[in-house]
């Protein structure tokens, strides 16, 4: 019986009598083992799953396979009871039914994805249960229960849901034990059962990283063949993947070949010496052959050099076990001799579990290669994509037709060949078709004569590039200002900052102190600006603040002086913005567990707090977006405002005047839907003034309310998406967007280039003002499914995507709004600032790629590195798609001017 996401402490914690009393009965005076078995990252459902039933330690792609999971190939425990003639029945989460098709003898999957459902998943389950029990035809029954997982996502680990979920577990467990011990006979062999999690929860109630609330599950064994407790003893902490070959051998079954995991000593305590011994041998030859096939010099190994010499005494324990004798010597002897059997196992497990398998390190190097191409490119246009024309010309045609490049595919396809018929291991590069493989072949080669041919055109005897760059000033040396140096410095220095885990797992810490010492550049670049003005002239402050790519209007000098003390106070305020939005939310991992403004804003007792806070925040949001909307949309916003104020009064977050506090709570699925209305007719209204500016009439006022008006809709459905609590971090981001927008980037012409950095340091640091880390568990999945009845998983994974990065996402989509409705700006600001955006994003990919695989064998790969891998890789896919929407924007812009 696996409960999704069972902590620990809900079974063996101060609260576990209270929570599930029979359980906590049976560990205490009942037939039982108890431990506490620590589950490896990624802490999610499918790649716990396979460690279960393998024993072996999933990597970090599984956590994405874990949303559609394939056929599990690899030697499991249940393809064994399966070879073996054991009759399996299953009822639970559907991944299991993914994963093992075909191997069970009758089967009801249910829908795991789908967590505003945490009554209906579970009584799916229980269904099956009084008719299941009643018959002999089954040998193995697996249930795996989701309801408490999903109560989790939806509102953490101490909802008032908890306990009634947990009750539940618990009658279900009494309802299993006592239905065993009535089909007990005499002399028939014993049953087994198995309470486990497959993760934990975090104290938000997610889950995915490694902190101990996720890792920690506990693992309850009852049968009549162990020894009755007397009272409550500490569980012993084991690894989830020791369930592996304890079952596999309770069983009678062969351990699984890929298995890391050792058997549970405390279970073999009622078997005989003899017994003991044999077990332990042959999990210690499973791991033996296993290391053997893993470490080249597995024989330097302590663990496996124990085992030899372990298995030696062992011989020699038995040749006098089978002579009849029955000394105390050979009781002392054969205790030794598991004594070192024990040190063996554990040493060899812990070797296998440091290596965690094997890189198939030809797959990652044509990666990297592939992903430096493109890096190189982007390094080598840089004269021509911030020149005065803003286009690149890659000399595409005339490197097909070069004979490098049919010279340099026939060089690397004999490679691939050579590698992949001499590999030992399998490698995912050599699986893939042919026709992928001399693709990829082609366009590596193309790249090669790409990147040669525009590096000659950059040798000094290369033709020269007409256009001026916008980091020129007016004398023929490059000139960077202060501000320059800042942005360059931070982008650069954040992203050696990747090199280590500390600063990957705090790395909000380095986004927020960029973000204030920017603000600080900016509030001396006004000052110097409006002080300065005072005493010199007009030319003067021109040259202290060059405009680069913009064309500056002349403005009277009351004018100037009217917004001067409000452009003074822009800095300073975004600086508060910034300190108020900090403790909103903690995260990183150091001090996550705090108390902040949010758990403070949840709770129960200030509900109403919470419902004038997110009421102010509606209407500031309408006022600060709705100003450049048509009227339409300024209705579709109000009202659409409206309902996600209603959505979240419906599902309990807050509170209407007439509502009592006893009420009850609704999926919200209605309201939900009434505000995706409102949302599709503004970005439908948005999407027709674009289109008619482009292909009907060249009006540049029409694209401009066009793309506010997409913007508008993107902020009213993240504004649904966003929790209660969160909304004055949209709120923030909007207010600062809207006065640095008025005051700083227009009136002190900072150029494309500049105003790119600055709203991707905006958006990093948005990222984690949300609540967002590099830990997979602040991944707020139950945002999937607002407004869905069931689960969808295309708009279960965009909505997801939407909600987490929507920090990057919305100041990245007002920097094309904004460079493309500022008529002083030249053509080609679009353009820079796509390039620009496109760069601040590969750079610290492509480095992070190379650290990554640099540091494969480090110890936080998989608790630090990988997630932020993960992470990585979604931005960057999400930039790809707004630099796609800029070069689109950028080309229109274009043909309008012209």
């Amino acid at each position: 019986m696996l409960v999704d996401a069972l902590r620990e402490d809900f079974v063996f914690g101060p609260n576990g009598r209270m929570y599930m009393p029979y359980t906590r009965h049976l560990v205490e005076r009942g037939s039982s083992n108890s431990f506490v078995a620590k589950a490896r990252p990624p802490t999610v459902t499918m790649p716990r799953i396979k460690a279960l039933t393998t024993g072996s330690i999933p990597g970090f792609i599984d956590v994405v396979m874990n949303l559609n999971s394939p056929a599990l190939l690899e030697d499991n425990l249940i393809w064994q009871a399966k070879t073996a003639g054991k009759r399996i029945v299953f009822y639970g989460d559907d991944t299991w039914v993914r994963l093992f098709p075909k191997h069970f003898m009758e089967y009801d999957g249910t829908t795991s994805f789908f967590v505003s459902d945490y009554t209906e998943v579970d009584n799916n389950v229980t269904r099956h249960l009084d008719s299941t029990l009643k018959r002999d035809d089954w040998d193995i029954l697996i249930l795996h229960y989701l309801g408490l997982d999903h109560i989790g996502h939806i509102s953490g680990p101490h909802s008032s849901l908890i306990q009634p979920k947990l009750l539940e577990m618990d009658d279900i467990l009494k309802k299993i034990h006592s239905a065993l011990i009535s089909k007990e006979a005499e002399g028939s062999l014993p049953y087994l059962l198995v309470l486990c999690g497959d993760h934990g929860m975090s104290e938000t109630g997610s889950h995915g990283g490694s902190s101990e609330p996720e890792v920690n599950t506990p693992l309850v064994l009852i049968s009549p063949a162990f020894k009755r407790k007397v009272g409550m003893e500490d569980p012993g902490v084991v690894e989830q993947v020791d369930l592996t070959p304890t079952l596999a051998l309770g069983l009678g079954l062969p351990i699984s070949q890929n298995s890391v995991g050792r058997v549970i000593p405390g279970v073999l305590e009622e078997t005989s010496l003899r017994d003991q011994l044999r077990f332990l041998h042959l999990n210690g030859h499973q791991l033996s052959c296993l290391l053997k096939d893993s470490m080249p010099d597995y024989e330097k190994e302590v663990g496996f050099e124990q085992f030899r010499v372990a298995e030696k005494a062992h011989g020699n324990w038995m040749k006098l076990y089978l002579e009849g004798n029955t000394s105390e010597v050979l009781t002392n002897m054969g205790k030794k001799v598991l004594k070192q059997y024990l040190e063996a196992l554990a040493a060899m497990s812990s070797a296998l579990s440091k290596q965690l398998g094997k890189y198939d390190m030809y797959s990652m190097i044509a990666g990297m290669v592939f992903v430096f191409q493109l890096l190189l490119v982007l390094l080598l246009a840089m004269p021509e994509a911030l020149s005065g024309e803003a286009a690149v010309d890659l000399p595409v045609l005339s490197a097909l037709l070069s004979l490098p490049f049919y010279l340099l595919c026939l060089l690397l396809a004999s490679v691939h060949v050579l590698v992949c018929t001499s590999a030992e291991s399998s490698c995912y590069f050599c699986s893939l078709s042919w026709g992928l493989v001399f693709a990829a072949v082609a366009f590596s080669s193309a790249m090669f004569c790409i990147l040669v041919s525009m590096a000659t055109r950059r040798l000094p005897l290369g033709p020269k590039i007409h256009g001026k760059s916008p980091l020129r000033s007016s004398g023929s040396e490059w000139s960077l200002s202060e501000l320059d140096v800042l942005l360059l410095a931070g982008t650069v220095g954040h992203t050696l900052s990747l090199a280590s885990s500390s600063f990957v797992e705090e790395e909000h810490q380095t986004w927020y102190f960029l973000l204030n010492t920017l603000c600080l550049a900016v509030f001396q670049d006004v000052c110097r600006k409006y002080f300065r003005e005072q005493s010199g002239s007009g030319d003067e402050e021109e040259h202290i603040l060059p405009s680069k790519d913009c064309h500056p209007s002349a403005h009277p000098k009351g004018e100037i002086y009217s917004e001067k003390w409000l452009a003074l106070a822009t800095p300073p305020f975004t600086l508060l913005c910034c300190r108020l939005l900090r403790s909103l939310n903690q995260t990183g991992v150091q001090w996550a567990h705090l108390p902040d403004m949010g758990h403070w804003l949840n709770s129960s007792e200030h509900r109403t707090v919470l419902s004038l806070l997110a009421a102010f925040c509606l209407v500031l949001i309408y006022f600060l977006v709705q100003r450049r909307c048509s009227w339409v949309s300024k209705v579709a916003l109000a009202l659409g405002l409206l309902g996600v104020y209603s959505y979240r009064a419906a599902v309990g977050n807050v509170l209407f005047p007439w509502h009592h506090s006893g009420r009850t709570m609704s999926k919200g699925t209605v309201e939900a839907r009434f505000v995706y209305v409102f949302v599709l007719g503004i970005l439908f209204t948005g999407t027709k003034d674009l289109l008619r500016s482009q292909i009907i009439t060249a009006d540049a006022k029409l694209k401009s309310r066009g793309l506010w008006e997409i913007y508008s809709g993107l902020v009213l459905l993240v504004s649904l998406l966003f929790r209660a609590h969160n909304l004055p971090v949209l709120c923030c981001c909007l207010l600062i967007q809207t006065l640095m927008a008025q005051f700083i980037w227009k009136k002190l012409h900072y150029d494309a280039a500049q105003t790119t950095i600055m709203h991707y340091w905006f958006g990093q640091a948005f990222f984690y003002f949300q609540g967002n880390s590099n830990n997979i568990a602040t991944v707020d999945i139950s945002v999937g499914f607002v407004g869905l009845e069931s689960y969808v998983e295309a708009p279960a994974i965009f909505l997801t995507a939407l909600s987490t990065y929507a920090g990057p996402l919305l100041w990245a989509c007002h920097l094309v709004c904004y460079l493309s409705s500022d008529r002083d700006r030249s053509p080609v600001a679009l353009g820079h600032g796509c390039y620009c955006l496109a760069l601040l994003r590969s750079v610290p990919a492509a480095a992070y790629i190379v650290l990554v695989t640099v540091l494969r064998y480090h110890l936080f790969i998989w608790s630090v590195f990988s997630p932020k891998l993960l992470y990585e890789s979604m931005h960057l896919l999400l930039t790809a798609g707004v630099c796609l929407f800029f070069n689109t924007m950028e080309q229109s812009h274009s043909s309008s001017k012209s």
